[in-house]
């Protein structure tokens, strides 16, 4: 039983990672951390077509890190938690690191 459990988690984690693991994605995660945008909003803002924000939208909806609320004919997106974007920041800080230190031992 507890061996099921572990295989799901690590699943779950799986699905998660490959979800956030797109630059476009990332970027709509990015635009999200200031509250819910509507698909047109976050489309523009990015420089994406509305179609392609969509399905970006939509991969991360079903990885539930994504909810929608429906205002009129507008949807807009919204994080489940917060606790994503830190865990995208937290990976953001390793690899500032990574690349300072990286930096450091090319130099020498």
């Amino acid at each position: 039983m507890i061996r099921a459990d572990a295989d799901e988690i690590y699943e779950l984690h799986a699905r998660l990672c490959k979800a956030i693991a797109d630059p476009k994605r990332l970027l709509i995660l990015n635009e999200l951390r200031e509250g819910p945008r509507a698909v047109g909003e976050l489309a523009e803002t990015l420089g994406l077509s509305q179609p392609n924000t969509s399905q970006h939208l939509a991969i991360l909806r079903d990885r539930t890190i994504l909810t929608t609320t429906r205002s009129g004919n507008t949807v807009y997106y919204e994080l489940t938690s917060t606790k994503v974007i830190d865990a995208v920041d937290l990976l953001r800080e390793f690899m500032a690191e990574y690349m300072t230190e990286r930096g450091h031992a090319a130099a020498s």
